[in-house]
């Protein structure tokens, strides 16, 4: 009988101890979509925004920002809600949510950066279809806690948000010379001004995001063997 009590003892003090709000689980979910879990370049979602808005940094880092506000935020009201959205209707309520945050971020854009705003233009509306925030709705945040459920908005949108960065930087800085629109590459370096070089008009084109992104994901799985697929 004493055995008993401790074993139910045990078991309810278990039960009352909180995990960390760090421990290494939590954290796992915002590092692990930085490399072997990224979205873009493992799971190979959001490719569409990575060809649209990666033309200069600016925007992309913008785009960034604004899919992990909707990420983070969201994945906190699908996890708050989760017990109470009828399974029917699920997919629906997840739309909903995406596109009032989305409705927000436009509009706090527009307000407050309003040339950036212009030049994502309809890009930000599109969060709306963005696979990658629907998956996380439907993969985690509907079967998981609050807290979790935020971290994992946050690394995947941060994942998603690095690789737009990335590939950005290389775009802008080599096909039109600049980095946040400033000039970085020096007059005097250009063939016109009697220099050696010349701004790759093709890096500017929607193609060459896709070849970036491209080398990232090669780059990728050179240095992470499991990742490479078995044919």
């Amino acid at each position: 009988m004493l055995h008993i009590l401790k074993a139910r003892n045990k078991m309810s003090s278990e039960k009352t101890e909180r995990e960390p709000l760090f421990s290494l689980k939590n954290r796992k979910l915002i590092t692990a979509p930085l490399g072997r879990d990224n979205p873009i370049t493992v799971q190979v979602l959001g490719i569409c925004s990575a060809l649209a808005v990666t033309a200069k940094l600016e925007p992309a880092f913008v785009m960034a920002i604004s899919v992990m506000a909707v990420m983070g935020i969201g994945n906190v009201v699908i996890s708050a809600l989760r017990n109470t959205i009828p399974p029917r209707i699920r997919i629906i309520v997840q739309l909903v949510v995406i596109a009032a945050l989305v409705i927000l971020v436009d509009q706090v854009l527009k307000a407050f950066a309003y040339e950036v705003s212009k030049q994502l233009s309809v890009f930000v509306g599109l969060i709306i279809t963005n696979c990658i925030i629907m998956g996380r709705f439907e993969a985690f945040a509907m079967a998981n806690k609050v807290w979790p459920s935020f971290l994992d908005g946050i690394g995947n949108a941060w994942g998603y948000g690095w690789i737009l960065i990335v590939v950005a930087f290389f775009r802008e800085l080599l096909g039109s010379g600049t980095l946040w629109g400033y000039q970085v590459v020096p007059n005097a370096w250009y063939i016109d001004n009697g220099g050696f070089y010349a701004n790759n008009g093709m890096m500017i084109l929607p193609p060459m995001a896709l070849i970036t992104v491209g080398v990232i994901i090669w780059v990728q799985r050179y240095r992470t063997k499991e990742l490479i697929e078995e044919n």
